[in-house]
């Protein structure tokens, strides 16, 4: 089974393009063990040995070499996922009055209180958040490009980041780590 998941931000958008056999082999040619791939939107399942940190730098630099651009990768063990897919930061009644899909937004890094207020601060009727650990909880009223929350002064509050649906998430956990929602 599989002990991590990388979240990988920006690929296959604009110019970067890239197969998820070619990522799997990048991986691999990392020495990770267990490599697949979900989705044509960077989201990889291996298992490997050694701190979060060690294991990002070695992807962030490895991807970097192969690809000949800067991949951030936003990485969680097995627990924080199933910490992530049973986490409900919003009230069903909220989830049903919704039109759009609730979406996680990963973090490299727990913000600070003086963050999780300034980003909390962009929220309003029409995009909730909720903040929990190292994820940002997007509900958005409508869809995405419909939104009006300023996605840059989020991003200048908390970091960067990557985004992915909590459906994503939800079906990454069930499929390879035997979680669900």
């Amino acid at each position: 089974m599989p002990s991590h998941v990388a979240f990988l931000r920006g690929m296959n958008l604009g110019g970067r393009r890239i197969k998820n056999e070619e990522l799997r082999a990048e991986f691999e040619a990392l020495g990770f063990a267990g490599v697949a791939c979900f989705r044509a939107s960077g989201n990889v399942v291996f298992s490997a040995k050694g701190s979060e940190a060690k294991l990002t730098r070695q992807i962030e630099a490895g991807l970097g070499k192969a690809l000949g651009y800067k991949v951030p990768v936003f990485l969680r063990g097995a627990a924080e996922l199933q910490a992530v897919v049973a986490h409900k930061p919003f009230n069903a009644k909220a989830l049903k009055a919704s039109k759009g899909k609730l979406q996680v937004t990963f973090l490299e890094q727990k913000p600070k209180a003086s963050a999780c207020k300034r980003a909390l601060a962009l929220a309003s009727d029409d995009d909730r958040l909720a903040l929990e650990g190292r994820e940002l909880y997007w509900l958005p009223k409508g869809g995405l490009s419909d939104s009006e929350l300023d996605l840059k002064e989020l991003a200048a509050a908390l970091g960067q980041n990557t985004v992915r649906t909590m459906g994503t998430v939800e079906q990454i956990a069930a499929k390879y780590f035997e979680l669900s929602g």
